[in-house]
C-alpha cells in the first residue's frame, strides 16, 4: 500500500506581522508531519517574492516546500528564471496552475499572452527541467467555473497530465460523491495519476460562502442551513465544521484517495484539530 499524502497549504504574508504569525502557525502544524508545505501564488504573479522568500524560509526550517507557479501574464523568461532559481535551491516540488487573471487583465491581454492554460507552463517546465520536478497541477470535481462542460473540464484535466503532470489537488468540495465521480471519470480516460483531495476546514460561514461563490465550490444545503442557524456563534460553527469534515476526510481516504491536502488561510488551530481527529500521522507511519 502507497503511503498517503497529507500535505498543507499557506499564502505569502504581505506584513512583518503577517509573517510573525505565519511562522507561529507554520511551528504547530510542522509538529504534525506533513509531507510538504505549498505555497500559494497571486494573481498574475502579485506575490511572486512573498511566495518565494515564504518557500525558502521553510525550506530552511528542513521541511520540503513546494512554490506555485501560474503563468497568466509571465513571459517563458520570467518563469525560467524563477524555475532556476528554484532549482539552485534544491527545491524540488512545484504546483502548476493557470492561476487567475490580475485585476485589469483583459480578454485581449489573456489570448495574446506566451501562455494560456496550465497544460503550456507544465510543457515549458518539463521542457526546461526535465524530471526535476515533481509537478502538481489543480482538479475540480464539481467542475472549474469557467469549463463550457463537465467533459470539457475533464479534456482539460487530461491535457494537464498528458503535458507531464505527476499529481493532482483537487479543489475543495463537500461532497465525497463529487470526487469518486470525477475519479471514475478520468480513469475512463486512462489518466493514472494520484488525485489528492483539497480539504477546506470551516469555521467561518460568510467567509465560506464568499470563497464558495468564486471558485464555484458547492456548499451543501443543509451545512448550509445548518451553519445558517448558529449566527454568530464561532464556537458552534467550527464544531459543526469539524464533525462536518472529519466525516468527509473519512470516507475519502476509506475510499481509496491518496491523500489530503489542507488549505489553512494560514491558521493553525481548525487544521491541527482535523489532523488530530483523522489520526494522520498514525495513518502515514502505518502505511509505510
Amino acid at each position: 500500500m502507497s503511503q498517503p499524502v497529507f500535505s498543507i497549504e499557506f499564502f505569502p504574508p504581505k506584513t512583518a506581522e503577517g509573517a510573525e504569525k505565519l511562522r507561529a502557525t507554520r511551528a504547530r502544524l510542522a509538529a504534525l508531519g506533513p509531507a510538504y508545505f505549498s505555497v500559494t501564488f497571486g494573481a498574475g504573479g502579485s506575490t511572486q517574492a512573498g511566495t518565494r522568500d515564504t518557500v525558502l524560509e521553510i525550506q530552511r526550517e528542513g521541511h520540503q516546500a513546494a512554490p506555485h507557479l501560474s503563468c497568466v501574464g509571465r513571459s517563458r523568461q520570467d518563469l525560467r528564471e524563477i524555475l532556476a532559481e528554484y532549482r539552485s535551491h534544491g527545491i524540488r516540488r512545484v504546483v502548476a496552475l493557470r492561476g487567475d487573471l490580475p485585476s485589469g487583465f483583459g480578454a485581449v491581454d489573456y489570448a495574446s499572452g506566451e501562455f494560456r492554460y496550465a497544460s503550456e507552463l507544465i510543457e515549458f517546465i518539463r521542457a526546461e527541467t526535465g524530471d526535476w520536478f515533481h509537478i502538481e497541477t489543480a482538479a475540480y470535481p464539481e467542475m472549474h467555473p469557467q469549463a463550457k462542460s463537465p467533459q470539457d473540464d475533464l479534456n482539460n484535466f487530461a491535457r494537464k497530465v498528458a503535458a507531464g503532470a505527476n499529481a493532482a489537488i483537487t479543489q475543495y468540495f463537500y461532497n465525497a460523491d463529487a470526487y469518486f465521480r470525477f475519479m471514475e471519470d478520468v480513469r475512463r480516460l486512462g489518466i493514472t495519476v494520484p488525485v489528492v483531495a483539497g480539504i477546506m476546514p470551516i469555521t467561518n460561514y460568510s467567509q465560506l460562502m464568499r470563497f464558495s461563490e468564486m471558485c464555484g465550490a458547492e456548499i451543501p444545503r443543509w451545512i448550509r442551513l445548518k451553519l445558517a442557524s448558529f449566527g454568530d456563534d464561532s464556537a458552534s460553527i467550527k464544531a459543526f465544521g469539524l464533525d462536518v469534515v472529519s466525516h468527509l476526510c473519512e470516507q475519502l481516504l476509506d475510499g481509496g484517495a491518496p491523500g489530503l491536502h489542507f488549505y489553512t488561510l494560514n491558521q493553525a488551530a481548525a487544521t491541527e484539530a482535523l489532523w488530530q481527529r483523522l489520526d494522520l500521522s498514525e495513518r502515514a507511519r502505518r502505511s509505510r
